[in-house]
């Protein structure tokens, strides 16, 4: 069974936690650097170990790991050789199982059918590498071959690791996508979540449809999950139906809170709060999505409304 069916065969919806980079700069961790929150393995790895357990303590199944950028090309800018760099992303998925273990030690939080959380080792695209915005545009230009050989070790290492599944995130390009499917066949234990990035309520981020995404990855049994992160909020119940008329996987959305982002500038700008981003992820369960988390801005509090409803003293859902 793979690691989504042993949550929703409890709870109707199983809960992603939230940002990882934006809520280690609340914590006062400066990311306005490549490596983004990669380089806060390199650095202060005990923040991300307390970030997964806030998480963990807010009501999620699924902890993200913090390998979204790392690289073996992106640590190698930083003087790392490859052996220094499959370390620090192996180290992204034991931070996450420590927290993990550490929580569910703790016997209190075994209690209300609670399932042992689980560790989704982050897969971020080509374009976070360059850290120039373009995962947000899937113009980069690398053929499947390339793109192939661009993740095979850090897909390699994060499996070595012992993570749960993998999620692959942010994907703007559906070769991207097809890419890391054939490389997924590789390794044919593993699973997979695949989420695109998308710039309005049918396309994802390079233009193609969500629609066609979804109908092409839902052939391939690897590939147990089917959805959209790091998206405006607006958009998510339009791609959530989008991506149900084609596949009959489960969907997974953890948008970005509703702030926008400038990729230029480096900032965010808009208002959103919990409460909103509680009550809107009702609305995309009752669309279809059946993993619901948050992405860029959101909070452990982000996760706690979710939960509040997905998981109330009176069952919730």
């Amino acid at each position: 069974m793979n690691p989504i069916e042993t949550i929703l065969e409890k709870y109707p919806v199983a809960i992603v936690d939230g940002a990882l980079a934006t809520e280690l700069e609340q914590r006062g961790c400066d990311l306005n650097d490549a490596l983004w929150s990669a380089k806060v393995l390199m650095e202060q790895p005990e923040l991300i170990h307390q970030v997964h357990l806030d998480y963990f303590n807010a009501g999620a199944d699924f902890a993200i790991t913090a390998s979204y950028q790392a690289t073996v090309e992106g640590f190698a800018r930083r003087g790392l050789n490859r052996d220094a760099a499959l370390d620090l992303m192996k180290k992204s998925v034991q931070i996450a199982q420590a927290a993990r273990d550490e929580f569910w030690s703790d016997e209190k939080n075994r209690t209300d059918n609670r399932t042992r959380p689980m560790i989704a080792a982050s897969v971020g695209p080509y374009g976070a590498f360059l850290a120039d915005g373009s995962e947000y545009r899937g113009d980069y230009g690398l053929n499947e071959q390339e793109l192939i050989d661009f993740h095979r070790p850090r897909v390699e290492a994060l499996i070595a690791s012992g993570a749960d599944l993998l999620a692959c995130e942010t994907i703007p390009c559906l070769i991207e996508a097809q890419a890391l499917v054939k490389l997924l066949g590789e390794f044919p234990n593993t699973f997979a979540w695949f989420c695109f990035s998308a710039k309005d309520d049918e396309h994802i981020c390079n233009g193609e449809k969500i629609s066609d995404c979804a109908k092409w990855l839902d052939q391939f049994p690897q590939a147990v999950a089917i959805g959209i992160n790091c998206t405006s909020p607006l958009y998510i119940p339009s791609l959530i139906r989008e991506i149900k008329r084609n596949t009959d996987k489960p969907v997974i959305v953890y948008p970005n809170s509703g702030e926008v982002y400038d990729p230029i500038a480096n900032t965010w700008h808009g208002e959103t709060s919990c409460d909103a981003f509680g009550k809107q992820s009702k609305e995309w369960f009752e669309n279809g999505a059946v993993i619901i988390g948050g992405c860029c801005r959101t909070t452990p509090d982000h996760i706690r409304e979710i939960r509040s409803w997905a998981r109330g003293k009176h069952g919730g859902i």
